[in-house]
């Protein structure tokens, strides 16, 4: 994959006098150049608001949206254009379940099941849900390993369990939760089931279909795209059901000051207007990691996150790595000892390499490993043999002034 480095700009800059080397695309990938040159080339030549406009550039900018859609929908193999939502993210795109579909499906005492390796995006906003409407949320719990224990999942359900939303891969342990037989026992239960494919959507092939899961939501940023841009897909005959998630223009068939009727989906949740540059963006993204291959970037980021965890665990004195399950992916996370986690990522970045620190917004799943924060390195296409080499060298380095 090593050529495929020629394609983003950044990756050849230096920091502090160092070449830079980007571990932290857990958090955010880094933009090839054709993504970038997409953007600027519908600003300078085809920028015009969607959908209303009976200009050329209006209708021009609107078959880019469009497009931008039907990529969407067959990079994840969803039935028809009309499941895929735009959103501003995963965030925006969980919100909008929480708030509609709690709506118009939840009342007091129903339930929603989470997992103990929840990003915050997937807890909080079910929370409110709570406070406003007093629904009862339960946890699946996971082992020391990072795996979740599917027979406490199973008897969480009861008559009135109504969803389980559920990453598709830990932002910080890697795992790689079984959510199509997850799924199935939800459905078997009476429920829906919404996938958080943030961190497995960029990583390996999708199929939505396969998973037969209810809902899935992901953002462009980390899947190469630009950000402030995202999707929720959801099964047609389920969001038609749904309310509205916020009024405005595009999203309405016809408005009196005595009634509103909504537009078809998935317009009836894109009030406003679009960012169909964002749109047209993360279409060229998903176009980029297409040619190359959801497999074979599948393949090689497995074998980084194999070669990282096999040098840490053997080079690093006192190292504790975080998520060892046996289906795990492009995610390493640990502690070293006493040291503080941001001590060591403030340390790395001094010699050029970019780690996250902190509690990757998954406090509770900080609480049941026992710590406050941990390091991670995550990877992406772009990331090399080299550069882990590189950055257990430097890790090696860091502790042994300590």
């Amino acid at each position: 994959m090593q050529h495929y480095r020629d394609d983003f700009p950044i990756l050849g800059r230096e920091v502090y006098h160092r070449p830079l080397v980007y571990l932290d695309n857990a958090a955010t990938t880094q933009k090839p150049r054709c993504v970038v040159e997409a953007m600027t080339a519908q600003y300078y030549e085809t920028n015009a608001n969607v959908h209303r406009g009976v200009h050329f550039l209006s209708q021009r900018a609107t078959d880019l949206h469009e497009g931008a859609r039907e990529a969407v929908r067959r990079f994840i193999n969803a039935r028809s254009t009309a499941e895929i939502v735009f959103t501003r993210g995963t965030t925006e795109s969980l919100n909008l379940v929480a708030s509609s579909f709690g709506e118009g499906f939840l009342k007091a005492g129903d339930e929603v099941i989470l997992s103990t390796m929840e990003h915050h995006s997937n807890i909080v906003p079910w929370q409110l849900l709570r406070e406003r409407k007093g629904i009862v949320l339960k946890v699946i719990p996971m082992d020391d390993r990072g795996v979740l224990d599917l027979d406490a999942y199973r008897a969480l359900f009861t008559d009135r369990t109504r969803l389980v939303s559920c990453c598709h891969v830990s932002n910080v342990l890697g795992t790689i939760n079984p959510v199509a037989e997850m799924a199935r026992i939800a459905h078997d239960a009476g429920a829906y089931f919404l996938v958080d494919g943030a961190q497995s959507v960029p990583h390996f092939p999708v199929d939505v279909q396969a998973l037969n899961c209810d809902f899935l939501v992901f953002s462009g940023h980390k899947i190469y795209g630009p950000t402030g841009i995202g999707v929720l897909y959801g099964k047609e005959a389920l969001l038609d059901k749904m309310p509205p998630y916020q009024g405005g223009g595009e999203m309405i068939a016809r408005v009196t000051f005595e009634r509103t009727t909504y537009e078809r989906l998935p317009f009836k949740f894109e009030a406003g207007t679009p960012d169909y540059v964002g749109t047209h963006g993360l279409a060229a993204a998903l176009d980029y990691v297409s040619a190359i291959g959801m497999e074979r970037i599948a393949a090689h980021e497995d074998d980084l996150t194999r070669h990282c965890m096999e040098r840490l665990s053997c080079e690093i004195e006192g190292i504790r790595l975080f998520g060892e399950a046996p289906a795990k992916t492009s995610v390493v996370a640990f502690n070293v000892g006493h040291l503080h986690p941001m001590d060591l990522g403030t340390l790395l970045d001094r010699l050029g390499i970019a780690i996250r620190t902190g509690h990757h917004c998954a406090q509770p799943l900080m609480a049941r490993c026992g710590v406050e924060g941990m390091a991670r390195a995550s990877f992406a296409l772009y990331n090399t043999r080299e550069e882990v080499d590189t950055f257990v060298d430097a890790l090696r380095r860091v502790v042994r002034m300590f």
